[in-house]
């Protein structure tokens, strides 16, 4: 396929209830949509970078710049035969894999397309249905939290993720375990912690969680595999894992037993199912991580998640816990047994909802060869 033209979009859509974080709270998103124009077809591609750099060096203004000026161009003008073909078209620029990640994305969309096939599929899933976790940001009130948590396993999610951080962890671990002595639990810190914390986080062993999720430093391995061996609990590496080479690097210093893919934080597609194989040859589980994606980055998620070593529930859950209206159709909906069907229809697997799209965009930008 000849890439003709690339379209920016930026979506402002505001949160259903505000997601709070060990690095802040946000009420609305702002999304950057890109569209790759092919042959007659459309390809789309979410960026998750955030407002701010906080949750990484990404945001979504720096996505849009580096995008236009640099990344676009390189594939302005191509032509391609896979979305695996891109990344290497996109090397000359460092870093930016959030932005990478959208392009990338977009192709591999319009290729399952062209070549009628589902997307999960043509990325190697073979998993028909999928298991679904939610991710619970930090509340105004621990009541709050544990109302929003008796919500969420009444709909059937088989995983309960809460976001943790100094002052707001034991208190809150214990409550839970209280009424919820035997569910699926788990927690995650946003590298809100350092090894000097390694005794308060050993008293976490006695909640029986299923991990904790980046406690330390965004970009280490080494400490994490220090704190691994005083802890009975798994952790997990998420913002740290940026690359197979990093697996593979965190996997051999046992820094961690199970791995969070995010396909925007690793670069795209390619580098996910890349991620996916070095953990799956160290023995190691992965789970879909979600960045508050809208139904294009929904879907995407969706379908990287049928690959077979996504063992855990991921935070793929359903459009209606962060949007009142999802630009996709159908929106993804989650079983009362906390699943999600795949389907066969070829591409992602949704339909988008392009009036609404432009009713939602707050700037768009064409770029042609």
């Amino acid at each position: 396929m000849r890439i003709e033209a690339i379209t920016l979009r930026e979506l402002k859509i505001p949160l259903v209830h505000f997601f709070e974080t060990s690095f802040g709270r946000t009420y609305t998103r702002r999304i950057l949509l890109t569209t790759i124009h092919s042959n007659g077809l459309e390809g789309w591609g979410e960026c998750v970078a955030g407002e701010g750099p906080y949750y990484s060096e990404e945001y979504i203004e720096g996505a849009w710049d580096v995008t236009a000026r640099y990344l676009a161009p390189a594939l302005l003008g191509r032509a391609v035969q896979t979305g695996r073909e891109v990344p290497a078209l996109l090397a000359r620029v460092r870093e930016h894999r959030m932005a990478k990640a959208a392009l990338e994305n977009a192709v591999w969309d319009a290729e399952a397309q062209e070549k009628l096939v589902p997307l999960w599929k043509l990325l190697g899933g073979t998993n028909r249905e999928i298991a679904c976790g939610v991710s619970i940001g930090i509340q105004d009130s621990h009541e709050q939290l544990l109302q929003k948590i008796e919500t969420e396993l009444a709909a059937g999610y088989q995983r309960i993720k809460v976001k943790v951080k100094a002052g707001w962890d034991l208190e809150v671990l214990e409550k839970i375990r209280a009424l919820w002595p035997n569910i699926l639990l788990s927690c995650d810190a946003n590298s809100a912690y350092t090894l000097a914390d390694s005794q308060h986080l050993e008293s976490f062993d006695r909640f029986k969680l299923l991990m904790i999720e980046q406690p330390l430093w965004s970009d280490d391995f080494y400490l994490h595999a220090r704190l691994q061996k005083q802890l009975q609990t798994a952790l997990c590496l998420d913002e740290a894992i940026r690359s197979a080479r990093d697996t593979e690097a965190a996997l051999e210093l046992g820094a961690c037993r199970i791995v969070n893919i995010k396909v925007g934080r690793v670069g795209g597609f390619s580098e996910a199912i890349a991620v996916h194989d070095v953990a799956q040859r160290f023995g190691v589980p992965v789970w879909c991580g979600g960045m508050l994606e809208s139904g294009v980055g929904r879907s995407h998620n969706v379908a990287l998640s049928t690959l077979p070593n996504f063992k855990l529930p991921g935070d793929v859950s359903a459009s209606k816990r962060y949007w009142n209206e999802d630009i996709i159709a159908p929106e993804v909906e989650v079983s009362r047994q906390g699943t999600i069907q795949v389907s066969d229809r070829a591409g992602r697997g949704y339909e988008l909802r392009t009036d609404f799209i432009e009713k939602l965009t707050v700037r768009k930008e064409t770029l042609t060869d």
